[in-house]
Formats: structure tokens, C-alpha cells, sequence
């Protein structure tokens, strides 16, 4: 039923068409986001990464990622209509694509989760770049079908799932050629501890692993929403590794560039992050619910 379901979503979104999904999409969690048990951990979020932002404008912000993340989700359903050749997507850095795929080299792509993030997918496919991307799988198998179908759509089809099975086959690709992309901006209790917006997380230490193991770089990639259903999407300027004398020093660096760059994007553009996730520890919630307590009782 889940299944069918979702199906009936995705014909609905591609019979409306790209600019009708993305606007129903939208007003949808718009609507209704800010009326989940999410919308305390997205207002948290904002409060740990703009503690002096005006209660009122961080309101706002708030409502404003819902949109996006409707948004989003609806045009995932229409992605073939929104590639490069659309005209919809701008690429900044493109002769950095270009020289990639005429080295024949792999590189480790790395981004967060910011706008729609498989605008980023369609411009790496478009580039001629071979490239692994990683994902979750739907709990449900026969959604994860339609996900991967939908993703096919616009030409991606090398992806390797999450786990020891996955960690072969992004290996096995680096190995004859095949770049990789990598999420590195959710919450991963085993990571190194680094710094983001004044806070300590855990990274996933893995983009840094693999770009060290295979001599290659770090590739930064950004995705910026713009009017009319149009992204800008970049490629920035590549991260070297190694270099400190020491693998894990090497690595902790590696992964607070990776953070830090993440970072940066986020502050240029709050509103096109995924602010629903629970991305600091535990003790970060904790402290700043202490704070926020306290300083009701005084």
C-alpha cells in the first residue's frame, strides 16, 4: 500500500508537471511541517547555529526550509525534467569538471545536504565523469525501486548502498577509475570530533579515507536554489589531503575542511540546508536546553 502510494505521488507530480510539483510540494510542508514533532528539532538547530539571530527572523527561516524540503522532495519525482540540458541548472566551476574527466582520475566528491541536492548527481552524469554516488535505501524495497528508476531517468545508475558491501564497491570503482560522491554532513557517533559553528560533531571520516588511500583530492561541490526552479550548481576549489606527517592527524584535518566548507555554505545560504536532522551530540541539545532554562528562571 506504501508502495502504491508513492507511486500515485510520483504520477501525480509528473502529470502537474516540474513547476506545479515543485510549488504543490512546497505549500504542502509549508503547511504542514511546522505542525510535526521535527519542527522542535529544526528550531533547535537554528538555535545552536545562530544563537543571536532575532527570534523572529529564525520563525521565518524555519517555515522557509519546509518549502525547500517540499520542494525537493516533489521535483525528485521529476528529475529528467531537471537536468543541465533543461537550461535550469547554471554550473559554475565547469572547466574543474572538465579537467576531471579528461584526467581519467578519480576524485572524492563531498557535499551536505543543501537545496536539491540530485541537481548535483545530474550535473556530474551530464559532465561524463564515471561516478559512484551513495545513498540510503528506502526501508521499503518496492519504494526504493521506484527511487532508483527514478533516478535512472536522468541517467545515474551507479549507486553503492551503505554498509561493508558498499564500502567494496566504492573501493572496487576507485580502483578502475570511477570517481565517488559522499554526504558528509549528518551525524556519525564514530567519527573524529571537529568543530561546526562553534560546536563539537562527529564526522564520517570516510570521504578523507579514501581520498588519502588513492592519492587523490577532496572535491567540494555546492547546490544554491534560485527563482523559478532553477539551481546553481559548483564545483569549488579542490581540497588536498595528507601532508602532516601522520594518518590520523591527516585524517581529522581532512574531515574539519570537509566541515568547515559545509559550514560556509550553510551560513551564505541557511535556508537551503536540511535542517531536520539532529546533527550535534547529545550533550549540545542538553547544554543548550540547560541554557534556555535557566535563563527563563532568571
Amino acid at each position: 500500500m506504501e508502495a502504491v502510494a508513492f507511486a500515485g505521488f510520483v504520477g501525480l507530480m509528473r502529470l502537474i508537471g516540474l513547476e506545479a510539483a515543485s510549488n504543490l510540494g512546497g505549500w504542502l510542508l509549508r503547511t504542514l511541517g511546522p505542525r510535526v514533532g521535527t519542527h522542535r528539532t529544526v528550531m533547535r538547530n537554528l538555535r545552536i547555529a545562530f544563537p543571536d539571530m532575532d527570534p523572529l527572523e529564525r520563525d521565518r527561516l524555519a517555515r522557509d526550509q519546509w518549502e525547500q524540503t517540499g520542494r525537493t522532495f516533489a521535483e525528485t519525482a521529476v528529475m529528467d525534467q531537471l537536468t543541465p540540458a533543461s537550461g535550469r541548472i547554471e554550473i559554475v566551476g565547469a572547466d574543474r569538471l572538465e579537467a576531471i574527466r579528461a584526467s581519467g582520475r578519480p576524485v572524492v566528491f563531498v557535499s551536505g545536504h543543501m537545496a536539491n541536492i540530485e541537481t548535483m548527481a545530474a550535473v556530474l552524469v551530464a559532465s561524463g565523469i564515471p561516478v559512484q554516488v551513495t545513498y540510503r535505501p528506502a526501508n521499503n524495497p518496492y519504494v526504493d525501486a521506484q527511487i532508483r528508476a527514478a533516478r535512472a531517468r536522468y541517467g545515474v545508475r551507479l549507486f553503492a548502498p551503505k554498509g561493508g558491501d558498499g564500502a567494496r564497491e566504492l573501493l572496487a570503482g576507485l580502483a578502475r577509475g570511477e570517481s565517488v560522491a559522499l554526504m558528509n554532513d549528518q551525524k556519525f557517533s564514530e567519527g573524529p570530533e571537529v568543530t561546526f559553528f562553534g560546536q563539537p560533531v562527529n564526522a564520517a571520516p570516510g570521504p578523507t579515507r579514501l581520498a588519502l588511500r588513492f592519492g587523490t583530492v577532496l572535491q567540494p561541490m555546492s547546490v544554491v536554489r534560485l527563482p523559478g526552479v532553477r539551481f546553481r550548481v559548483t564545483a569549488h576549489e579542490p581540497i588536498a589531503v595528507g601532508g602532516a606527517g601522520d594518518r590520523p592527524t591527516d585524517i581529522v584535518r581532512g574531515v574539519q575542511s570537509i566541515t568547515t566548507f559545509i559550514e560556509d555554505r550553510v551560513r551564505a545560504h541557511p535556508v537551503d540546508w536540511f535542517w531536520v536532522h539532529r546533527r550535534w551530540p547529545d550533550r549540545v541539545y542538553a547544554a543548550l536546553e540547560s541554557r534556555e532554562s535557566s535563563t527563563s528562571s532568571a
